[in-house]
Formats: C-alpha cells, sequence, structure tokens
C-alpha cells in the first residue's frame, strides 16, 4: 500500500490520475479530511456554494458508471485512439494510459467511494469553475497525501441529464466532475510534462521567459 506523503511539492509532482482502484473499503475519517481539504480552497466572492455528494451506493455507481462506459465506448476512446500521444508522452506511455482509461470505464462503479463536485444555483459556465475546480485540486492532492488513489473525470457529462438524475440532483445544483477515489494498485507519480521552456512566456506572448 502506498505511503501517506507530507511533503507539498513531492505530492504536487507525484499526483497522477489513477484510475487502477483496489475495492477496499476508504475509511470515513479518510473521506472526511479530503472533503475538508476541498472546503480549504476559494471561491468567488468567498461563497462556498459548493455542494459535495459522497457516493458509496452500489445500484447509484452502477447507474452512472454505465453512462461513463458509454461515453468511453462511444466518443472518447475512438477519439483517443485515433489521435497522436499527448505532448511529452511516448508511444508506449500513451498506449498504458489508455489501458488504463479503459480499466477505469470497466471498473468505475467499483470504486470504494465516488466524490462528486457540485455547485448550487448555477448555472454552468466558463467562470462557474472557477468556484469549484480548486476544490476538486485539494481533494486530489488530499487524497494523494493519505496514500488514496483518486482521478478527475467529466466523462459522465456526456449525459448530463440522466447522470444527474440518477445521482438525485436538484434542478438548481450542477455537478463538475466525479473523483473516483479508493487504494491504488500501482504507484504514484510522477507526472511527466513538457518542459517550462516550450509553454512558459515573458510579458508577452511569444517572448522568452527566463527565471
Amino acid at each position: 500500500m502506498p505511503e501517506p506523503s507530507h511533503d507539498l511539492f513531492e505530492i504536487i509532482a507525484t499526483t497522477r490520475s489513477m484510475r487502477r482502484l483496489k475495492p477496499d473499503p476508504v475509511p470515513p475519517e479518510l473521506v472526511r479530511k479530503i472533503l475538508e481539504a476541498g472546503t480549504a480552497a476559494p471561491s468567488g466572492g468567498n461563497m462556498q456554494r459548493w455542494r459535495f455528494l459522497v457516493v458509496t451506493d452500489p445500484k447509484v455507481k452502477e447507474t452512472v458508471g454505465a453512462y461513463y462506459k458509454r461515453a468511453w465506448d462511444e466518443t472518447v476512446y475512438p477519439r483517443y485512439s485515433a489521435n497522436a500521444p499527448a505532448p511529452g508522452t511516448s508511444p508506449e506511455r500513451f498506449r498504458r494510459m489508455l489501458a488504463a482509461a479503459q480499466y477505469l470505464a470497466d471498473h468505475i462503479h467499483e470504486a470504494p467511494v465516488w466524490i462528486v463536485p457540485c455547485l448550487e444555483g448555477a448555472n454552468p459556465s466558463r467562470t462557474a469553475g472557477s468556484s469549484i475546480y480548486p476544490a476538486v485540486q485539494n481533494m486530489l492532492l488530499a487524497a494523494r497525501a493519505l496514500g488514496l488513489g483518486a482521478t478527475l473525470t467529466t466523462l459522465y457529462l456526456n449525459f448530463e441529464k440522466e447522470a444527474e438524475a440518477a445521482l438525485g440532483l436538484p434542478a438548481d445544483v450542477h455537478s463538475y466532475a466525479l473523483l473516483p477515489i479508493g487504494y491504488p494498485k500501482g504507484r504514484f507519480g510522477p507526472v511527466r510534462r513538457v518542459p517550462l521552456s516550450e509553454i512558459v512566456y515573458g510579458d508577452q506572448w511569444g517572448r522568452p521567459y527566463s527565471s
């Protein structure tokens, strides 16, 4: 079982998407720590309109998981498999990522805990996510710090109305992600990204930035 970590920069550098999760139960006190980390995040005007749905009911997970798998099979996998690997990723690593994503699509309902971050009283918009995704990142980092695996996914939103109905969300609440959480079958990180020199500019677009 992966060891917890207390080094912030190690946590950041090794919080990769963990899509292969064990079905072992996650202690409620750890779920609470993750949720508390989410509520420590900033939100627009500090209004804290976030709401977090914790899902452990197998029937709910099976229903929403079926929509997730349908989105993967019908839309996402065909698109990913037809494209070149992501920047900074070798073809072999890209194939492994696709295999892990396929595993998640097949087994997402088996993850012991889901956290579904929502916003109350807001229509989904380009700016609304600024009041929920910082909380999502905090929760991903907290899960890593506790030795738990997680990933941020929005695939189920291809069937937004059906999935949100299965989750029992009222009309004025919308979900923005789904975080399956559990003890990982693999190891954490390191994450691999393109060099800063390729993506960071100074003062004006296109000008090199030197630190």
